[in-house]
């Protein structure tokens, strides 16, 4: 596909999500009646889409064209180059296209920072100084991350491998046996160092949180909303300790035992029914399910899906999860509440009501990290019931 080709597909990708179509479902549809399109073209397509639903606002929020044409623009490319009509490229420029380009468009804050207007009051609450700097970040693709697998092997044996495989990475300025992957990030799940279990996909945000905890030697931890596991992985390599996986959706685990078994560990699953009889823990992390606002980077349809009425229910859904995990703590253990958002409602106002209806918890650390270039928002309290 020529590079006008890409950007005619990925038009017509954003004018489907803007009919009520998720971006995969979009971009799925797309490369199944596309057989023509190769990998490097289905790559560049996606992140075309990516790219423009990341800054959906600030690139006029019209319709897949017109995303198109203010993406190139911001990206100093020659839109007139990409738009010419020819072949399988988009058609050329008409006068009021031209005549949009040269002027600048005029937009207000949360335009410019790319969030819905209802909700920049609340994002402007939770992140005060930080909420411009915070939104901007999320208009641009976030790095990809590794996990060194302790269990495996060291992070100079980990980092040798990778090149190997035409894979540079640099090590995180802070968390210890973190990568930032620096060049061919799709070839990582192809690399022999990720197939064998040396390294595994892990943002640095959730790297930094396992850092963080607290987990006696031959301890019990249950990672209590364990989804794809990734979390109890690490636990499992950080920590000597019985490390457990629960999630409300068992399907959501489907991979974790292949996962454990390519990083050496072993991470059991626990039905719900069975939580009581196998409780009680040392240490129980509640990842809560919520908006994903400190990861946006890397789902932003998911920004744009976000409604008052949603966020209403993730709270509740977040006031039961941490009120389920605090009774399968042991007396003198650790309740690990943490989101990967950075709205106060989900994160502050959930433990403060939580504290509020059970004094005998207490916060012992509380950790919110922002989007930035050293991983994605995050939120991490760790409470102890005294």
């Amino acid at each position: 596909m020529t590079p006008g080709a890409r950007v005619a597909a990925a038009a017509d990708i954003l004018d489907a999500i803007r009919d009520g179509q998720a971006a995969e479902q979009a971009l799925t549809t797309w490369a199944r009646g596309s057989r023509f399109a190769g990998s490097k073209d289905r790559a560049a397509v996606r992140d075309h889409v990516y790219d423009a639903l990341r800054a959906r606002r600030s690139l006029g929020d019209g319709s897949g064209r017109a995303l198109m044409i203010n993406l190139a623009k911001r990206d100093g490319r020659d839109v007139a180059a990409l738009f010419t009509g020819e072949g399988h490229a988009p058609a050329a420029l008409d006068d009021a296209e031209r005549a949009a380009l040269s002027s600048a468009m005029r937009l207000l804050d949360a335009q410019s920072c790319d969030i819905p207007d209802w909700l920049w009051p609340i994002w402007q609450q939770s992140l005060g100084d930080d909420a411009r700097l915070a939104a901007r970040v999320q208009q641009h693709r976030a790095d990809v991350f590794l996990r060194v697998n302790g269990r495996r092997t060291s992070t100079a044996d980990a980092i040798s491998a990778l090149a190997e495989d035409q894979i540079t990475v640099q090590q995180h300025p802070e968390i210890v046996g973190c990568l930032r992957v620096l060049t061919n990030p799709r070839r990582v799940k192809l690399a022999a160092a990720y197939l064998d279990g040396r390294v595994e996909l892990q943002d640095a945000s959730s790297q930094f949180a396992i850092s963080k905890l607290r987990v006696p030697a031959g301890g019990r931890v249950l990672d209590y909303c364990a989804g794809g596991g990734g979390k109890a992985l690490g636990i499992a390599d950080q920590f000597d300790a019985q490390v457990f996986a629960h999630d409300i959706a068992p399907q959501r685990m489907a991979d974790l035992s292949t996962r454990a078994a390519r990083a050496g560990v072993d991470v059991p699953q626990i039905a719900t029914d069975d939580l009581v009889r196998t409780a009680p823990f040392d240490l129980v992390f509640c990842d809560a399910p919520c908006s994903g606002s400190g990861t946006w980077r890397r789902t932003p349809d998911a920004k744009w899906r976000l409604t008052q009425a949603r966020l209403d229910s993730l709270q509740g859904m977040q006031a039961d999860v941490i009120a389920a995990g605090a009774k399968l703590v042991r007396p003198g253990g650790v309740l690990a509440y943490a989101t990967c958002s950075v709205l106060a409602v989900e994160n502050d106002a959930i433990v403060d009501a939580f504290c509020a209806r059970h004094p005998t918890w207490q916060r012992r650390a509380r950790h919110q990290l922002l989007p930035g270039e050293n991983g994605d928002g995050f939120y991490l309290c760790l409470l102890e019931n005294t």
